[in-house]
């Protein structure tokens, strides 16, 4: 049991993907095509009503539209065609051959297959029209009236279909080239960034490392000078120590400037003090109370690791804040605090008035508290630095716990920079987008050859659609000019066919009443009773009409020059 209702319910499920064909067909569109065809269908009731049909035309009728529309996605040249002939059987199903030649216009594929198409939908939809009204009106009248009828509804609505299909996906192709070179140009940026970078990475290699070095040899080779106290040993011992950290932060920069990585430390390096983040503050505390500084460190509330990005920043202010005490308040007190909060950490560094006159000239380069604000702002945190109550400074930074650098979710492996998400449309740092409204006006000028192609055929469509819809127009008045002068050769009063007897010479009769030459008695003669063997028959219609659906009829039969019968009967409109 459950395996046939297994293979049922994969039967379902692959006649369901067969109907919908290749696009994505959500629930909301079922419904909506459902809608949409009952819209139809209830539409056309009035056309199948005029024309006099029975109940089960009208029920094949609105099966007919919701099949035809809901067929349409999977067959749109089949749907077409067969909406083609079924409109001309059914009038109720009329309506629905605009919404078949919008949806075939944009899903056939090919300028050739679309034609055939079209051409054999036309010639269905009029040669059903003239079978059907053969024996109701001339076949010229059908056929012109039709194809005016074709190129209104089904042309006009197929060739704007087309064209507007093929605007919007061209616009798509322009979109899709716009942002692909919007990528380009972003990895073009980032490999030019990445080259300079490269190139300042090496120039700080070759001059700041020659410099660092030169430093470190020197202050070794003092250190073990005999000539030197054992005060002025220490002191060159911390200037040695000092020169190789600076190396070993040099080899770190330059290794992030030159792939984006830290450089690896080497199995002699692993001794040294830890490394630049909150477990490193301590050594930079002791470097400083080695060299003379009253330095202290205060820690209050539970220590937690922090992201690397935090953890850096804060050894970077503190180690900041300390250069700055030096070169501005030689010889003040120095407390350093470390402030672990629910939410984040507060590292705080204050020192007192300075204890000595400060030097006339203090080197600096002005950048030191700007770049602790904007590391500090990368991941989420703040710096404020300021003078403090009683004299001296202090700077303060707040830094949460689990931060990461902005933009870094943004960034993928090897992008710095976050160029290649800047080049996306719709994220953020992307460049101003492209004017629509510009392209636009650029398609239908012309200016590029496949747009150019694009604007001319959408304007050939639009121009063929206007003419149709105006030949229309056109014969839609001839048409009513022509009944209006040829109601005077289809209408007798009853009293002119009272004053007809039978036995009256032909030339007689047709001298007294109007030729009959009008559209609205064409095949009237053929209607009604039996016509005498050999004779030809004048139809008129009677001035006084019976109902709204009904015609009544006067035939005049002629054989061997006389009137051999005359009779009136009654027509339903539409027959």
């Amino acid at each position: 049991m459950d395996v046939t209702s297994g293979i049922r319910a994969r039967r379902a499920w692959l006649s369901w993907e067969w109907l919908k064909g290749p696009e994505r067909w959500t629930r909301a569109e079922v419904v909506k095509d459902c809608a949409t065809a009952a819209v139809l269908a209830l539409l056309g009731l009035p056309l199948e009503e005029l024309t006099g049909g029975a109940w089960w035309r009208h029920t094949l009728a609105v099966v007919s539209v919701v099949l035809l529309t809901l067929l349409r996605r999977r067959l749109p040249a089949g749907t077409l065609v067969a909406g083609a002939v079924i409109s001309g059987v059914l009038p109720g199903a009329f309506l629905v051959t605009i919404l078949l030649a919008w949806s075939a216009g944009r899903r056939i594929i090919g300028v050739t297959r679309a034609v055939v198409a079209f051409t054999l939908a036309f010639a269905l939809e009029v040669g059903v029209g003239v079978a059907a009204e053969w024996s109701v009106t001339r076949p010229l009248w059908v056929a012109v009236f039709t194809t005016l009828v074709f190129l209104a509804t089904t042309l006009m609505p197929g060739l704007a279909s087309r064209y507007w299909h093929q605007r919007r996906t061209l616009l798509h192709a322009l979109q899709e080239h716009n942002a692909q070179l919007l990528r380009e140009r972003a990895m073009i940026a980032g490999q030019a960034r990445l080259r300079e970078r490269q190139r300042i990475a090496q120039d700080m290699h070759d001059s700041l490392g020659h410099q660092l070095a030169l430093i470190s040899v020197h202050t070794g080779a003092l250190e073990v000078d005999p000539a030197l106290t054992d005060r002025q040993r220490e002191a060159v011992g911390v200037l040695r120590q000092a020169s190789v950290g600076a190396m070993h932060e040099l080899r770190e920069v330059v290794g992030i400037l030159r792939d984006g990585v830290e450089a690896p430390v080497a199995v002699e390096e692993a001794a040294q003090p830890a490394a630049r983040g909150v477990a490193g503050i301590g050594g930079v505390v002791e470097a400083a109370r080695a060299a003379g500084t009253d330095v202290g460190l205060r820690v209050t509330g539970t220590p937690r690791p922090l992201a690397p990005a935090c953890d850096h920043a804060a050894f970077r202010i503190v180690q900041e804040a300390l250069t700055n005490a030096y070169k501005h308040a030689p010889g003040a007190a120095i407390t350093v605090e470390l402030r672990y909060e629910d939410d984040s950490l507060v590292v705080e560094i204050a020192n007192g008035p300075a204890a000595a006159a400060e030097p006339g000239e203090v080197v600096s380069g002005g950048q030191g508290l700007t770049g602790l604000r904007e590391r500090a702002r990368l991941v989420g945190g703040m710096v404020h630095a300021g003078p403090a109550q009683g004299g001296g400074f202090r700077v303060a930074g707040v830094l949460p716990y689990g931060a990461e650098p902005a933009g870094a979710a943004a960034r993928g492996p090897g992008d710095d920079f976050g160029q290649l998400a800047a080049g996306l449309p719709g994220t953020p740092g992307m460049p101003a987008p492209m004017d629509w409204a510009a392209v636009n006006r650029e398609l239908a000028a012309g200016g590029v050859r496949d747009a150019g192609r694009g604007s001319g055929g959408v304007a050939l469509g639009c121009g063929i659609a206007f003419a149709a819809v105006v030949l229309l127009l056109i014969v839609v008045v001839a048409l009513i000019a022509l009944l209006a002068s040829s109601a005077d050769n289809a209408y007798i009063a009853p009293e002119e066919y009272d004053r007809v007897h039978v036995g009256q010479s032909e030339g007689e009769v047709r001298g007294a009443l109007p030729n009959g030459d009008s559209i609205m008695t064409s095949g009237m003669d053929r209607k009604g009773p039996v016509r005498p063997m050999g004779s030809s028959c004048l139809a008129l219609l009677s001035s006084e009409q019976p109902g709204l659906n009904k015609d009544r009829v006067f035939r005049f039969c002629f054989k061997d020059g006389k009137l051999v019968e005359k009779q009136t009967y009654e027509v339903e409109q539409g027959e």
